[in-house]
């Protein structure tokens, strides 16, 4: 377990992000066990601790995801620079690389061009791999576990309160609360698929409140618990048994997004995350964490009520629907001033599904600082609060603490 730290003036991870991966550490550690594997959680910074184990159970290499991003490539670099062997692997797209229709280095400029590209030259994906049966790992006793280090423990989801006029509730094994780990994603898979979400998903992506409006896949696909791939073949497999549909389309649309955040961070990695990110104008650097504003945007306390109302919403639950993100960024960004990068660090450090392929590429993509030529998506707050809260029906919810 990797200890916190400030980025921008944010603690990571913050505390709804924390207990959501918490619990699907304890639903993986509960799944190993079943297989006779013990999955060790251990205390301290991520680079001493696996040094430490690697060094006494005589590993060859540590085995680990390839993560396309500054932070991530940072704690591998210095692992190696321990004398560790490391090994990344590029993994959680849905395509292959040598399978896609141009080079990385080449990638499409523009998301639609992207879509197109691999529409049209039909991109197989991969089918996802079947669950193993037999796991070759390692049962360890207690004693000689602590000689790695000392033990994380990991809480029980009840210790954070989960706030009922969230999007998202989880925690429960029973009831309407969602359950994290791979069995809770399937579980939760086999009722959307089974429902009529589907066929509606289009019309409904934009909401505000409630449970059904959207997938609600990302909490899972952020922490690993289920893969894209999985989540295409139920896709899949409802189109068959349903037929396709706008909605249905819509869902293949959106995890596309999500490819084309993956690929763009294969292509530009760091240059992602300066000021200017890919623009060849430089930006000067704002100390935004020292700025009122900065304070009166976390806590919603910016006399703008969808925006205060939205910003409540994911402190004090750790969710927000796209349509209010984009809001949050959009506002932050143009009637704010403020830098794009320390609204990135908060959304990083309260999203429970957060995930940094999408929150870099999301908010580059607000800020006209990636690769689209449009030079950013300013919203018209007004415009937005007729369109998607004209009974106000949103701000009420979260106008103050329950």
């Amino acid at each position: 377990m990797a200890s916190t730290e400030q980025r921008w003036g944010c603690l990571q991870p913050g505390a709804h992000r924390l207990a959501w991966w918490h619990a699907n550490v304890r639903a993986l550690q509960l799944e190993l066990a079943q297989h006779g594997v013990t999955l060790l959680v251990l205390r301290g910074k991520a680079v001493e601790v696996l040094q430490t184990v690697a060094n006494k159970v005589g590993a060859v290499a540590i085995h680990c995801e390839e993560i396309a991003a500054p932070y991530e490539r940072a704690e591998v670099q210095a692992l190696q620079n321990t004398g560790v062997k490391v090994r990344t692997h590029w993994g959680s797209t849905l395509f292959e690389e040598q399978q896609l229709p141009f080079a990385v280095d080449e990638l499409p400029a523009v998301f639609s061009q992207f879509r197109n590209l691999v529409e049209r030259a039909r991109t197989p994906v991969p089918a996802p791999l079947a669950a193993p049966q037999h796991v070759h790992g390692f049962s360890i006793a207690s004693e000689t576990a602590a000689s790695f280090g000392p033990w994380a423990a990991i809480p029980p989801a009840e210790q954070l309160c989960m706030d009922a006029r969230s999007a998202f509730i989880w925690g429960g094994d029973t009831g309407s609360a969602l359950r994290a780990g791979n069995a809770g994603a399937h579980a939760y898979l086999e009722a959307y698929f089974s429902s009529d979400r589907v066929a509606h998903y289009k019309a409904t992506r934009n909401g505000l409140i409630g449970t059904a409006y959207s997938s609600k896949w990302s909490p899972w696909l952020a922490v690993g618990a289920v893969s894209a791939r999985e989540i295409l073949e139920a896709l899949r497999t409802y189109e068959q048994r349903q037929g396709a549909n706008d909605g249905s389309y819509w869902l293949w649309f959106e995890l596309l997004w999500r490819e084309y955040f993956r690929w763009l961070h294969k292509q530009y990695g760091d240059a992602l995350y300066r000021g200017r990110g890919l623009s060849e104008i430089a930006r000067p650097v704002v100390a935004t964490k020292h700025q009122p504003a900065f304070a009166h945007w976390t806590q919603g306390r910016t006399g703008c009520e969808l925006v205060d109302a939205g910003m409540r919403e994911l402190a004090e639950s750790g969710y927000s629907s796209n349509r209010m993100r984009q809001i949050l960024a959009s506002y932050w960004i143009y009637d704010l001033g403020g830098d794009w990068r320390a609204g990135a660090a908060w959304f990083e450090a309260n999203l429970l599904d957060y995930d940094v392929y999408s929150n870099q590429g999301n908010w580059l993509y607000i800020a006209g600082l990636g690769t689209d030529p449009r030079g950013g998506r300013r919203f018209n707050v007004a415009k937005q609060t007729a369109d998607h809260d004209a009974d106000g029906q949103y701000r009420n919810l979260w106008s103050a603490s329950p």
